[in-house]
């Protein structure tokens, strides 16, 4: 029993945790499930497992080659969100591209037509969110949710292709984002349902990734397509470019229905041993099951996410760099201020965004191993303000180019504040869901201002651009600065909790 009792200090510690900042009801809930898990441990220690809590995976060696098995498993089928990553941002981002070789001319765009299409997609972005989420932790099958929605994306981005005025643009457009809202904070939380605090960090940085990797490969593909499938079969090539794009995301989609995995509870390929040991890690990791220990009911978890002060600090600084990274959309725009033709402004996309992925690798492997996230967030921000700063003083060709690389390396910050999010934010898997998909449809309020912030009068300097820009970083390494001070003031009231408790274990705390 007293190899036991650390366990239990940790689960009571940690239901105890979620009761700062929570409402009695909460309090309440977390009262019974703690002793619920009471009575689970109690009952492993009169049972086979004796007082070895490894017992039922066959020891504590048998377990680490178990759990080493299990990951593997998972990070192999996960991989293909960074596919679908890929695809959700070009068949977001290729009016872009394709504005280079005569969208705007063939549609008859005028004024500020082609910024409110950019701006239109995340109309529909922002609405859709926090229900599919919520459908998502429901139904519990992101293998069939995600995919189907992605099947209509495809679809949907095939039809860009036939338009042939303002109005068909923008329809196609709003749709586009409606259905493609489900994926980024679906995938999140799928991740968030798996890995442990600690693992989480660096799975998001590979997914994001797919993010930062489409605005390279999507520059390439763009480039191959705009220029060899001018008039084939009549059509120009900016059609094309959009037919074949939401084709192959047809195709992926399909593929993923057999690759993803649901949940650890719901999940069928997964043995027995090994659903009681996903299960498990995520209860020992915060001290608390994921499932019905702590689950309260989807309106519930609504409530207790829109009434969390801490999920709208997130949000606002989310919106803060969302617009700090809204050069985005128009960097094909900024690299043809270089001077180069289409196409070598095309290929001259893809370098940045490399080098972005790389450090975004480097950069959250490291926060997770430190179990650090504002100073990796707030550097690598900081690193984006020099660049635009270059990019306002000069018009030097080299240094512009430079330039580039240190705006797009923000990518990094934003991956790890998406992060810090989900650590955020644990406990019940409701309300992670919905602040997950609040945090990220509020960012997205970014991209609208984001789109006419880049008028073509401001350039090609774009000072009044970069401007924004810096101001909007800094607004947000500020807020994460608050955020961590509040962090640290929660993790010194539970430490002193755990004193006046008499508990020698450490329990839960936040990441800083």
């Amino acid at each position: 029993m007293k190899l036991l009792q650390p366990q239990l200090s940790r689960t009571h510690n940690a239901m105890s945790t979620f009761d700062v900042d929570a409402t009695p009801s909460i309090e309440k809930a977390s009262s019974t499930d703690s002793g619920r898990n009471t009575d689970k441990v109690l009952a492993v220690e009169e049972g086979e497992a004796g007082d070895d809590p490894d017992a039922e995976f066959g020891g504590r060696e048998a377990r680490r080659q178990m759990e080493k098995r299990l990951l593997r498993k998972l990070d192999l089928r996960m991989s293909i969100l960074i596919v679908i990553y890929i695809l959700n941002y070009i068949d977001r981002n290729n009016a872009s591209a394709a504005r280079l070789r005569g969208l705007e001319t063939d549609l008859h765009l005028t004024g500020q037509q082609f910024p409110t299409l950019l701006s239109i997609l995340y109309v529909g972005y922002i609405l859709m969110q926090i229900p599919s989420n919520l459908l998502l932790n429901w139904v519990g099958k992101p293998s069939l949710h995600l995919p189907i929605c992605m099947i209509i994306w495809g679809m949907i981005s095939c039809l860009t292709g036939v338009t042939h005025n303002f109005v068909g643009a923008l329809l196609t457009r709003f749709f586009l984002g409606f259905v493609e809202a489900a994926f980024f904070p679906g995938a999140l939380f799928l991740i968030s349902k798996w890995y442990k605090r600690s693992e989480v960090g660096f799975r998001t940085a590979i997914l994001y990734c797919g993010n930062i990797i489409s605005n390279a490969f999507g520059s390439l593909i763009a480039s191959g397509i705009l220029d060899g499938m001018q008039g084939v079969l009549g059509h120009q090539a900016w059609r094309w470019l959009f037919y074949i794009e939401g084709s192959l995301t047809v195709f992926v989609a399909i593929c993923a229905i057999f690759i993803l995995p649901d949940f650890p509870a719901t999940t069928r390929w997964l043995s027995e041993p090994e659903r009681r040991l996903a299960m498990r890690r995520l209860e020992e990791d915060v001290g608390v099951g994921d499932q019905a220990e702590t689950e309260v009911g989807q309106m519930r978890g609504l409530v207790m996410a829109l009434t969390d002060w801490k999920v709208w600090w997130l949000a606002m600084a989310m919106l803060a760099q969302v617009i700090a990274l809204s050069f985005n959309a128009y960097f094909p725009t900024l690299t043809a201020t270089l001077g180069f033709d289409t196409t070598v402004t095309l290929l001259l996309c893809a370098p940045p965004f490399v080098f972005a992925a790389a450090e975004t690798f480097v950069v959250c492997y490291h926060s997770d191993k430190k179990r650090e996230r504002f100073w990796h967030i707030s550097i690598s921000l900081a690193v984006g303000m020099g660049g635009y700063i270059i990019a306002m003083c000069t018009m030097n060709l080299a240094a512009r180019y430079v330039s580039l690389f240190l705006m797009a390396q923000g990518y990094a910050g934003f991956t790890v504040l998406y992060t810090w999010m989900s650590n955020s934010f644990p406990r019940p898997p409701s309300k992670r869901a919905v602040a997950l998909a609040l945090m990220n449809a509020f960012s997205q309020l970014g991209n609208i201002a984001g789109s006419y912030i880049w008028p073509t009068t401001w350039g090609p300097t774009y000072r009044f651009s970069y401007a924004i820009c810096i101001s909007c970083a800094g607004l947000c390494i500020l807020m994460c600065y608050i955020f961590k001070l509040h962090l640290a003031h929660l993790n010194r009231k539970f430490a002193d909790r755990e004193e006046e408790q008499g508990v020698k274990m450490p329990g839960f705390r936040y990441i800083l």
